[in-house]
């Protein structure tokens, strides 16, 4: 009886211990992961001049995260889909976050060459480089406004001029804009007309994204092949799960169907991954 009431509280101690242990893994995860979508909020979508509650932005991906599981589950009737569907949401927020991002310095870069030689026009006219930025942010709109007014805020509260540049290519890290802040500090450092400097770069970045284009278009059907791809071994499981749900569900069961759906993930993110990089050319 002795021993039979050791092994029980052993036990006992044992699964408390356990719980105790995954209530504060569970609770590490879970401020980790609040405190990236705050930064994500905060940090990320504030260069956007997006601003948004980051309690507000949590809340939704919760909310988004146990819809996507429960739609997944009545679908799906299986556990293991709905599982892994509703943890993918956890991802959501940063990949919004990157494809606007993305977004935004691609329409940057589309209104970069029209906004230098704008500026290349005034300062020609007789206008200092600060005097035509202003006129530039006064006629201008979207990223090109928002990012040049940024630019003249700082320099009125007193940061220097090519400190406020670097800010600037640090929140625009592409490289031709890289190489536009470059031309502009070479030119105040050494001398020689800005105004010619500046036509040059926005021809240059033209020409760069008439030939990005042209790339592009070529490779459109390759980048599509890349998404069906990826795509139709994923819709063709969905249309044999409604055929045949008995032998589907083989897949979800046991470890070996598990294990096959693991192994067609990787094989799959692979292929892709391999197509994204031949289709994929730097200009």
């Amino acid at each position: 009886m002795t021993q039979i009431i050791l092994m029980g509280g052993g036990i006992f101690v044992s699964v408390l211990l356990l719980l105790y242990l995954g209530y504060q893994g569970s609770q590490h995860l879970i401020d980790r992961y609040q405190s990236s979508v705050n930064e994500t909020a905060n940090v990320g979508l504030a260069e956007l001049f997006i601003f948004i509650d980051p309690s507000r932005l949590y809340l939704l991906n919760l909310v988004a995260m146990f819809i996507s599981f429960f739609v997944i589950w009545l679908v799906a009737g299986h556990w293991g889909p709905a599982i892994i569907g509703g943890s993918l949401m956890a991802f959501f927020p940063r990949a919004v976050y990157q494809f606007l991002r993305k977004q935004r310095q691609d329409k940057f870069m589309l209104e970069l060459p029209d906004a230098l030689n704008s500026m290349s026009s005034m300062m020609r006219a007789g206008t200092s480089t600060p005097v035509a930025m202003e006129m530039l942010v006064a006629e201008s709109t979207g990223p090109i406004r928002q990012e040049f007014g940024l630019l003249l805020k700082e320099i009125r509260v007193g940061v220097d001029f090519e400190d406020a540049l670097e800010n600037m290519a640090e929140r625009m890290p592409m490289d031709d804009f890289k190489m536009v802040v470059a031309g502009m500090k070479i030119s105040r450092e050494v001398g020689g007309s800005l105004a010619e400097v500046l036509s040059r770069l926005a021809e240059t970045i033209r020409r760069k994204l008439e030939l990005e284009g042209k790339i592009n278009a070529l490779t459109a059907m390759g980048k599509a092949q890349g998404y069906v791809m990826a795509l139709l071994p994923f819709a063709l499981g969905v249309i044999l799960f409604q055929m045949e749900p008995q032998a589907m569900a083989k897949l979800f069961d046991t470890a070996w169907g598990w294990a096959a759906c693991a192994v067609i993930v990787v094989l799959e993110l692979q292929g892709f991954f391999f197509i994204k990089k031949i289709v994929t050319i730097d200009v």
